[in-house]
Formats: structure tokens, sequence, C-alpha cells
């Protein structure tokens, strides 16, 4: 699916097909792809191809998060992100879960297994869909 670049309007897929979102392209730090906001936007890394699997997976994975946001299951500030009523202490790239300190984005977080299984499956379609 290809989407206008500087500003696209977007609308979520599957269980989030009701929300509307911003995407924004950004030169964002090495290895980050997406990120989502509290303001109700989604940066994608500039370096991503338009209208590739990868841009798909990213939007999906970002917009999982920005759902999960909008429903209170999930939010970030500055100190912690809070999922499920749970703060988890966050400093330097790095969140506080179960006793480790864990890079920001690891697959094995709660609310980033969830995020990572919905952008798998946008990549999977729009791969079909190039083919």
């Amino acid at each position: 699916m290809g989407f206008k670049l500087e500003k696209s309007i977007l609308k979520g897929t599957g269980t989030h097909k009701d929300m509307v979102f911003q995407m924004k392209r950004k030169e964002l730090e090495d290895g980050i792809a997406g990120e989502a906001n509290n303001d109700g936007t989604i940066f994608v890394n500039k370096n991503i191809p338009k209208g590739s699997p990868l841009e798909a997976e990213v939007v999906a994975h970002e917009g999982d998060h920005m759902a999960r946001m909008e429903k209170g299951e999930l939010g970030y500030s500055d100190n912690d992100v809070t999922w499920r009523g749970k703060k988890y202490p966050r400093k330097d790239g790095k969140i506080l879960y179960q006793g480790t300190w864990r890079e920001e984005g690891w697959e094995q977080f709660p609310w980033e297994k969830l995020a990572y299984k919905v952008g798998t499956k946008a990549k999977k379609e729009a791969e079909k869909k190039n083919t």
C-alpha cells in the first residue's frame, strides 16, 4: 500500500480500522524504523522505501502502539512506559522489565509482541500485493 510522503492521514486496519492517525517521514536514529507519538503521529524513517513491505510493517507496528495508547492500554513518558496499568521505568533508551534493563523495542515486551505480530502480518500482505 502506498502513502503520500510528508504528511499522510492513515486509517488503521483490522481491529484498529476505526483509527485515524498521521504519518510523517523523518530522519530517525540508526536502527529505528518508526516511532508512535503521544500526539497521534507516527514517524517512519525517511530511508524506508515508500510503498514497500517494510513501510507497511512499520506503519502497522506503530499503528498498533497508537491504538493501544488511545485505548489506555499503553502509555509512554520520558521516564516510564505504562502497560495495562503497570509502570516500567525508562531511561537512556532502555526499559526496566522483570528486573533487567532491556533496549526499547525489545521483542519480548508484551506491548511489542503484539505490535510485531501486527507488523509481520502487514508486511506479508504487502509482499503478496507486490508479487
